[in-house]
């Protein structure tokens, strides 16, 4: 009988962590939000995500990683459209490659 009572302390032990780490205070939070919904949605889990997503603090570092990413997205896009100027325009002073093999 040692071993259920080991597997009951370890299940308390981990009830008191979450507990303490604020887990069990955030889910209750999220599900009586879910149980005072009117109208439930059509997928609990997603409230869920989206409620504890939402009560999360951001990362400082995720909101600097996401910035840089819309920055270097904005320099891609604008060097997708000066590339493609430039061909435009080296188009005009180079016959097409078709030509070129004719010759």
């Amino acid at each position: 009988r040692a071993l259920p009572k080991a597997a009951d302390s370890k299940r308390e032990q981990f009830r008191r962590y979450l507990e303490k780490s604020g887990v069990l205070d955030t889910l209750t939070k999220v599900l009586v939000a879910l149980y005072e919904e009117p109208e439930k949605p059509n997928s609990a889990l997603d409230f869920l995500k989206h409620h504890l997503g939402a009560s999360a603090p951001e990362n400082p570092e995720i909101e600097a990683l996401r910035l840089e990413a819309a920055e270097l997205k904005e320099k891609y896009e604008a060097v997708l459209e000066e590339n493609k100027k430039l061909k435009s325009k080296l188009a005009q002073y180079e016959p097409p490659q078709e030509e070129k093999r004719g010759e």
